[in-house]
């Protein structure tokens, strides 16, 4: 077909992560450089992901995004500051010699397509998984293989921690310009088969206070906010580190659920205070110690983020009870068919004595659903022609 205009399009997708140790605060806002290290677990694609499509055409006059099917100002600061850098680093290799035989020219504009395959709204990590694929698959596009921790942190800091798979630590770094803030793999998504991870999203209440505003306030306001930072992120980077290698859940367990705590502490020691946590995020940390109490052993750990969703933690071999006590003490009120999403997960019944041990007045609905997955891989490209989300104009495809 003559007609189809000469495009280069790739499309990739990328992950979701959770921080078990959290990243709070930044020490350059334009750099996007963090007051402490972080470390994170990447969540499975098959229940979590963002795909991306680029295309560079000389036909195109000007760049273009859309965002799940929806026109977005390209013009956003963030989102040019990765294009900036992804140009720059594209330029950079071009002029140290290694050519590629490809003439892309560095001046076509691109258009973008990106669709999350979970509710963007849910205050799940939409914007870490969004701006690390955007970066990688943006770096295929432009032939950029170098390390891409300083284009995905340009857009969201976490999103740096989504260009791996597994375990992922965000370190810091000390270097005025950055270069040392980067993201590295700490142990691969084979290392602990039998980890499991159950997101309990909670009905969507919208954030009073985003991240990037929240942090700027507890880094102006908070003194335990500078003290985690210098006194006590280092050694839990170590700790974390080493749980993970020994696949120690006890300790992985009770370092994750206190990292959390502290994060949201920090939030209440801001000043004006911010909570993220609702009533019911409160009655789940309420119910994952009184289970773990009943076992008399770390079975479950929670974390949550800026936002009321629980991350919950745990092995394989618990999942059932687990999910069966959250069925208890948050019964689904109509989708009782919907809750649970992804991992199947077989039903189990209670026991009286935990049963007794939760002790708890069942609040219907207060928990939408729970999706269950596992730790998964880095971005991937997908080589099918057909995943693209733009057409050979360079516009999105109609949903099917």
């Amino acid at each position: 077909m003559a007609s189809e205009k000469p495009l280069v399009a790739v499309t990739c997708t990328a992950p979701v992560n959770i921080a078990v140790i959290k990243y709070w605060g930044k020490r350059d806002e334009d750099l996007v450089l963090p007051i402490n290290s972080s470390l994170s677990v990447t969540l499975h694609q098959d229940q979590l992901k963002t795909t991306t499509t680029a295309a560079i055409s000389k036909d195109f006059t000007e760049d273009r995004i859309w965002l799940n099917g929806r026109e977005e100002d390209v013009g956003q600061p963030r989102l040019q500051a990765c294009l900036r850098e992804i140009r720059r680093l594209a330029r950079k290799r071009r002029s140290t010699g290694d050519e590629d035989p490809l003439p892309l020219s560095l001046t076509y504009k691109v258009h973008i397509a990106s669709v999350n395959n979970f509710p963007t709204a849910a205050g799940l990590a939409s914007s870490a998984a969004g701006y690390a694929c955007l970066a990688y698959t943006l770096a295929q596009v432009y032939g950029v293989d170098s390390d891409l921790s300083e284009v995905a942190r340009r857009g969201s800091g976490s999103a740096c921690r989504s260009l791996y798979g597994g375990f992922v630590e965000w370190q810091m770094g000390e270097r005025v310009d950055g270069k040392d803030s980067i993201a590295r793999q700490v142990a691969p998504e084979s290392h602990w088969p039998e980890l499991r991870v159950l997101i309990l999203v909670v009905s969507a209440e919208k954030k009073l206070m985003g991240s990037t505003a929240g942090m700027q306030t507890s880094v102006e306001t908070s003194p335990l906010l500078r003290f985690r930072a210098e006194s006590v992120v280092p050694a839990r980077m170590a700790e974390m580190t080493r749980c993970i290698q020994e696949r120690d859940f006890q300790g992985f367990g009770q370092l994750t659920m206190k990292d959390s705590n502290q994060f949201h502490a920090t939030c209440l020691d801001t000043f004006p205070p911010i909570s993220y946590l609702s009533d019911t995020s409160r009655r789940i940390v309420h119910l994952v110690h009184r289970f773990n109490t009943h076992h008399r052993q770390t079975k479950v750990a929670y974390t949550f983020d800026a936002g009321p969703n629980a991350v919950v933690f745990t092995l394989e071999d618990t999942v059932p009870e687990f999910v069966a006590a959250v069925q208890h003490c948050f019964p689904p009120e109509s989708n009782g068919d919907k809750f649970l999403k992804g991992l199947p997960v077989r039903p189990t019944p209670l026991s009286d004595e935990l049963k007794a041990a939760l002790d708890v007045d069942p609040i219907p609905g207060s928990i939408k659903y729970i999706i269950a997955t596992q730790v998964g891989p880095g971005p991937q490209i997908l080589d099918d022609p057909h995943a693209h989300l733009l057409g050979p104009d360079g516009l999105p495809k109609p949903a099917a």
